[in-house]
């Protein structure tokens, strides 16, 4: 299956889990575009320490009047991304680990790294960019996000996308929708790369995969 052929869903989360997701971003992307996107803030279920908040610009009080993250309806909007595609995230471990804590298990979901005959009933594996500009381009000093989107020049494509898509106020690294435009942004822009256009679905979340035998499963043939 190539990648434009399945929904992907890049997700990004702040808070911890301490606190509790405080704001979601979600970024579908089809057929090598950005379909659709979703955000909102989350009212705390634990403390929000100052530091981080000086970093995401969130306080319990900000978000006191949401509902929490962690509830039926956000579990069921979840769930069924999870159903109809793998979930992307920039360095997805902290993103996996939220929705976690969360909810342990989404509903049973096509195992797309095999090519989705056969179900799991897991978040992953993920689509994670930050692993796979590593793997892709050896070379970089650096595969955090604001670097990344600087180096390949995609800062000025990535703020017309958050004009389009994000609240006024959180156009900015470190508000969830925003990181979410700029990991899928990333995805796009490699996607426009000679050599990368018929990229696999089970190709990029190999890719994505840094355990050796992990990877090593989840091979079939020639991927890519």
């Amino acid at each position: 299956m190539l990648w434009t052929d399945a929904s992907i869903h890049f997700i990004d989360f702040e808070g911890s889990i301490a606190s509790g997701i405080l704001e979601y971003g979600v970024v579908t992307l089809r057929g090598g575009r950005v379909e659709k996107t979703r955000t909102r803030l989350c009212r705390a279920i634990g403390r929000v320490r100052d530091e981080d908040a000086a970093i995401h610009g969130l306080t319990a009080g900000l978000v006191a009047r949401f509902d929490p993250f962690a509830c039926e309806e956000e579990f069921a909007h979840f769930a069924a991304l999870r159903e109809t595609g793998p979930l992307g995230a920039h360095f997805a471990h902290a993103e996996n680990s939220l929705i976690k804590s969360a909810w342990p298990y989404p509903r049973p979901s096509p195992d797309l790294s095999r090519g989705g005959a056969h179900t799991i009933a897991d978040w992953g594996p993920w689509i994670d960019t930050g692993r796979l500009y590593a793997e892709v381009f050896p070379q970089l000093e650096s595969a955090q996000l604001e670097t990344l989107i600087a180096t390949f020049g995609l800062q000025a494509e990535l703020d017309a996308l958050a004009a389009r898509h994000c609240p006024e106020d959180r156009r900015r690294y470190h508000a969830a929708l925003y990181d979410a435009l700029a990991a899928a942004l990333l995805l796009l822009s490699l996607g426009r790369r000679e050599g990368f256009s018929r990229m696999t679905m089970a190709w990029l979340l190999q890719m994505s995969t840094a355990n050796p035998e992990k990877r090593d499963a989840m091979r079939q043939g020639e991927l890519f």
